[in-house]
């Protein structure tokens, strides 16, 4: 079964994401922070990192980064879900920039559950997860 690591500050994002993964028959490891995050990567092997942008102790990209220089070739998909309270300034697009960074894929919060599922599901090559295996007809 496929290993996901989750890391975002957002308890609530966070444990939201971790019912949904469990749910559809992934293995989930959640974090709170960058630094927990990297110990469970330096501990434990994924297919797949979801990292938050913004996270307390890690400023803007430094987590993408790290992450990225630290497994390489895990897919990690970025999340964002910063705006900018004032829309008449243009704003860095955030996920792009993380895109250079090393991310493989990004979503912006909030997104849906099927747009999480499927963007998992392109990291890992498209690749069915066990729930999918036992709902094929």
């Amino acid at each position: 079964m496929p290993r996901i690591l989750v890391v975002d500050d957002d308890p609530m994002v966070g444990a939201t994401i971790e019912v949904l993964l469990l749910r559809q028959g992934f293995d989930v490891t959640l974090t709170d922070g960058g630094e927990t995050g990297l110990a469970a990567l330096e501990a434990q092997t994924f297919d797949v990192m979801l990292v938050d942008i913004f996270m307390p102790h890690m400023r803007g990209f430094e987590s993408i980064r790290i992450f990225h220089e630290r497994a390489p070739a895990i897919p990690l998909i970025a999340m964002s879900g910063y705006a900018f309270a004032s829309s008449a300034s243009p704003s860095p697009d955030f996920l792009r920039m993380a895109l250079e960074l090393g991310a493989t894929r990004c979503l912006r919060k909030p997104f849906t559950p099927e747009t999480l599922l499927a963007t998992i599901r392109e990291c890992l090559g498209g690749s069915a997860t066990p729930k999918d295996q036992k709902e094929a007809p």
